[in-house]
């Protein structure tokens, strides 16, 4: 999983927020060969009546050109205004951070105004129908409070927002007008690892511009929320490139810049974008005016890796999602689900990751029923469970606990020792001290040997276990059970539900090894 700090969102030029963009993207091209033969079954690019095409070329393309100059028309560069938090007694300057607008309030004076001010920002976006309608990332502009598109031969206009989803991280703008020259989804051409590949957007707010590259992998899980199988591209894209789109040598539009990997911020060969087909089911959605529904269980799930399933005595081939958490009157808790559940299918389909699972939940509608097959105390039991309707992403961060201190040394606790774990059942003091949910049960950890296996892990003072091997532990003396039958079993360690800092998480902690 890439650290945060590595895997750059925020495509938008100049905003405080915004570190660096991205695009990625995918091709189809036949093959390497200097005259590719045709074979059957070849998909034929075909195009609406005003989208832009031309011929595919044959073999490998000694230039760009052509796509260029066919495509680049359709591709725009947006500006817009956002209101940012201004830091107060530090002198800005322009070009660092939020960008002043000449005149906006909150520049100076008194009172509320006085602590905002109008930041510039600019991202890459694309006509996909010849009345005006553009697809964009949901970062360039969804804390938009002016927007403007600027187009390949110089025209400027003004665009409204029509929708935006943050699943995805997809959105949709429009300009008024009509036969603006456009570009088309490629949904049915399945890229290769390989393959040629040309983006174009606006990178620094430089204007059109033009990368190429290859189809690097495919399928890149790098989503936090898990919607996405971005595609991996060398093409060079920076600041700016958000939202434009990544073509194949026939022109068609195979992916939407979105991210990129980088240690420093800038280009390093490693760009993402939303595929093809992702991208279109959500944007005509947002084009009529649809709001984007996904399924919703209200569980926190992690994947059920090989050292967890050891740990809890099952094969070391079984796959599925640990469920973590279940959130109080959510569907999954009305459906009973239960913490120490492992989800290995739904609907009949096998569910080998986390990622799987809520790709499945996601593509339910709301209502709709979901069967689930999960191991509880190693048997097999289904549920069924009627499927809500998922909030925003900002509705589901505001549940999170943020009220979570960072632990600190309690040297006035008295506890067990158990595996180099000092830990001593919850009491009211330690409750207030680490945030503790006052419904939760568990022993707190309050000291760690730095030379334990514990220690090596670098499990933090104020981590609740609450449960060993699946087993909720009310007292040191069930977390001592737990270690115990996982030794004796001859396990490689004690699986543990933890709560760390508001959050619940599965590790292992192994065993020692004797010398």
């Amino acid at each position: 999983m890439l650290k945060r700090k590595e895997f750059i969102l925020g495509a938008a030029v100049g905003l405080t927020f915004a570190a660096a963009a991205t695009a990625g993207g995918v091709i189809t091209w036949p093959g390497a060969e200097a005259a590719p033969a045709a074979k059957v079954g070849q998909l034929v690019p075909s195009a609406g009546a005003g989208a832009l095409a031309f011929a595919p070329p044959q073999g490998a393309p000694l230039s760009f050109a052509d796509i260029f100059q066919q495509v680049a028309p359709a591709v725009v560069q947006i500006d817009v205004k956002t209101r940012v938090q201004r830091p107060r007694g530090v002198f800005q300057i322009p070009g660092f951070g939020a960008v002043p607008i000449p005149g906006a309030p909150g520049g100076s004076g008194e009172g509320e105004e006085a602590d905002t001010q109008l930041a510039a920002g600019a991202g890459s976006g694309f006509f996909i129908s010849g009345d005006g309608f553009i697809v964009t990332n949901n970062h360039v502009v969804e804390n938009a409070e002016e927007i403007s598109v600027k187009l390949s031969d110089g025209r400027e206009l003004k665009a409204k927002l029509i929708g935006r989803d943050e699943g995805t991280d997809l959105a949709v703008i429009k300009v008024e007008g009509s036969a603006f020259p456009f570009v088309s989804f490629e949904e049915a051409a399945e890229p290769r690892v390989g393959d040629w590949v040309i983006a174009v957007g606006n990178p620094f707010g430089l204007g059109g511009t033009a990368t190429a590259g290859i189809v690097s992998a495919k399928s890149r899980d790098i989503d936090p929320i898990g919607y996405n199988e971005y595609l991996q591209i060398d093409a060079a894209i920076n600041r700016g490139n958000s939202g434009g789109p990544t073509f194949d040598i026939y022109g068609r539009v195979i992916g939407v810049n979105t991210a990129i990997f980088s240690p420093s911020g800038g280009s390093v060969g490693i760009g993402f974008a939303i595929p093809a087909t992702t991208a279109k089911a959500v944007t005509d959605k947002l084009m009529r005016g649809e709001t984007v529904e996904r399924g919703y269980l209200g569980v926190q799930i992690q994947t059920l890796s090989k050292d967890a399933a050891a740990a809890l005595g099952l094969s070391e081939d079984t796959k599925g999602a640990y469920v973590a958490e279940v959130t109080a009157g959510a569907p999954g808790d009305r459906g009973g689900m239960q913490i120490g559940d492992v989800v290995v299918s739904v609907n009949g389909e096998a569910v080998d990751s986390s990622t799987e699972l809520t790709r499945r939940v996601a593509r339910a509608k709301p209502g709709d029923t979901l069967r689930l097959e999960v191991l509880r105390d190693g048997r097999r039991q289904t549920l069924n469970i009627r499927a809500g309707t998922r909030p925003s992403e900002a509705e589901l961060n505001g549940d999170q606990d943020s009220g979570a201190q960072q632990p600190g040394e309690d040297g006035a606790a008295v506890g067990q020792s158990i595996e180099g774990m000092t830990v001593t059942p919850i009491t009211s003091a330690l409750r207030q001290r680490y945030s503790i949910p006052e419904d939760m049960q568990g022993v707190v950890v309050t000291a760690v040997a730095s030379r334990s296996e514990a220690g090596k892990m670098r499990m933090p003072v104020g981590t609740v276990i609450q449960r060993a091997n699946n087993r909720v532990v009310r007292s040191e003396a069930d977390l001592k059970a737990a270690v115990d039958e996982a030794r004796s079993a001859g396990r490689p360690g004690v699986f543990l539900l933890i709560r760390v800092q508001g959050t619940n998480s599965s590790v292992v902690l192994p065993f020692a090894k004797s010398e």
